[in-house]
Formats: C-alpha cells, structure tokens, sequence
C-alpha cells in the first residue's frame, strides 16, 4: 500500500470528515497559516493519482471524494509498522507501547479489559 506523506495525510484527514468536497472546502478547513490554493490543488491530484481520491466533474470544477476508507488506510498503514518496526509480533507492540508510554495503572487496566473482552469474544465463536 502506498504511504501519505504528512501534507496528504492532513488532506486525507479533512476529505474523511468532509466525505466530499471542493478544493477551496479543503483550503477552509486548514490550520493557519493556510496553504495556496494551487498548493492543495495539486495534493489532491496527486492523491487522485495514488488512488486515494476520485472526483466528480462539474464543468471546469471538481468535487473530491475519498476512494480509501480511513478505517482501510490504517488497517495498511499499521500492518506496515508491524512489519517494519515489531517483525509482525503483537508482543513487541505491547511491550514497546507499556514501557515506552509510561502507561498508568488505570491505562494498563482499561487496555487488560480490552483484551480479555476479546478473548471471551473469541471462545464464545469457537
């Protein structure tokens, strides 16, 4: 799966939680200091071109809407960090999340309860 870079993800962001929009519905939903409009014109042409954005037509106008499900993109985007990072072990993640966060007590508790739902979840589906 091909990766965003930080101005597409930020792009990518606004189009999820738009659902559709034009370039200067983009443009009204970025931080200060905004960019050009040409600048998020071509972002989104080059995520049109990466296939994480389709558009519909209105003469000269377009409307962007995304073809990538953010659920989708993070589901591929933290498969990579498995890959990458944890060499596909869950067991590094945790680990590497419990004692490089700091977690509390109570973060720790709500994540044990977490998972121990799902594995009731998933021997009841047995």
């Amino acid at each position: 799966m091909k990766e965003l870079t930080k101005a597409e993800e930020q792009i990518m962001q606004i189009l999820w939680d738009m659902k559709k929009g034009f370039v200067n519905d983009i443009l009204e939903k970025l931080p200060l200091p905004k960019p050009a409009y040409n600048t998020v014109s071509t972002i989104v042409r080059i995520l049109e071109r990466k296939g994480f954005v389709g558009h519909k037509a209105y003469g000269k106008t377009h409307e962007y809407y995304p073809l990538m499900s953010k659920r989708e993109y993070t589901k591929g985007y933290f498969k990579g960090i498995m890959t990458n990072y944890f060499g596909n072990s869950y067991q590094a993640l945790a680990s590497f999340f419990t004692k490089e966060n700091n977690l509390s007590i109570a973060e720790l508790e709500e994540i044990r309860s977490l998972m121990d739902a799902e594995i009731k979840k998933q021997k009841e589906n047995q």
